[in-house]
């Protein structure tokens, strides 16, 4: 779990930013764009009737879906009061956007047919703790638009990161190369951790019968190697 100093680093970012946190974070283009029309089609295709999204910020996935699934219930959570008045200004309920914590969901096991995230897991220490609970309280699926630390920066960076991680040595790397802190910070993210979508497919993988890796942002056909972001669409069994 994160520790208090990692909470409160966290929690300032964003209630320091809430007010710009949109214009911050969002165009039209970007990677999460890209995966919300991704998750817009399968809401459609599979027959999707209740979708919780976690770690909601000011509801952009909430606005975006809702708008093109009238009939579906969704729902959100965000921790950071800041961010849901934002939300709550733009037009959501606080039924809609409520507090919440990703690491203990406050819902009964397969409550929603969906689950999602976009952009939440990389802020997490211990991605794996949020991914169960996205487990368990889906039902059908669930999506989650993140990073793939090993297809960031350029060819020798991304080799080097490669490697080590083949070796089981990133961890350890990792934790030199942060001073023991694990985490990095910076002026447009906030506190955040190095994380790969590739980190908790195995564990998707045990719960799905069927999973679906797609680059948001141009990439080769190794998509471990060369996509920096990535959507993970999972069915389950």
């Amino acid at each position: 779990m994160p520790s208090e100093e990692e909470v409160n680093l966290q929690r300032k970012f964003y209630a320091e930013t809430a007010a710009k946190y949109d214009a911050m974070q969002i165009s039209e283009q970007d990677e999460h764009q890209f995966a919300l029309a991704i998750l817009s089609a399968m809401i459609e295709y599979h027959g999707i009737r209740s979708v919780l999204d976690v770690g909601s910020g000011t509801g952009r996935a909430l606005r975006y879906l809702k708008a093109r699934h009238p009939g579906v219930r969704f729902v959100g959570i965000e921790p950071v009061e800041a961010l849901r008045q934002v939300g709550h200004a733009a037009g959501l309920t606080p039924a809609e956007l409520k507090d919440g914590d990703i690491n203990q969901l406050d819902a009964m096991d397969g409550e929603f047919d969906l689950v999602c995230e976009f952009a939440v897991l990389h802020h997490v220490p211990q991605p794996e703790i949020a991914v169960a609970e996205m487990l368990r309280v889906a039902r059908k699926a669930i999506f989650i638009s993140d990073a793939n630390n090993f297809g960031q920066g350029g060819k020798i960076s991304r080799w080097v990161k490669q490697a080590f991680n083949a070796f089981g040595l990133w961890p350890a790397v990792n934790f030199i190369r942060t001073g023991g802190k694990r985490y990095c910070i910076s002026e447009g993210d906030g506190l955040f951790y190095s994380y790969s979508v590739f980190n908790n497919y195995e564990q998707i993988r045990a719960s799905c019968g069927s999973v679906h890796l797609i680059n948001t942002v141009s990439a080769g056909p190794d998509l471990y190697r060369s996509a920096p972001h990535l959507a993970l669409f999972g069915l389950k069994k």
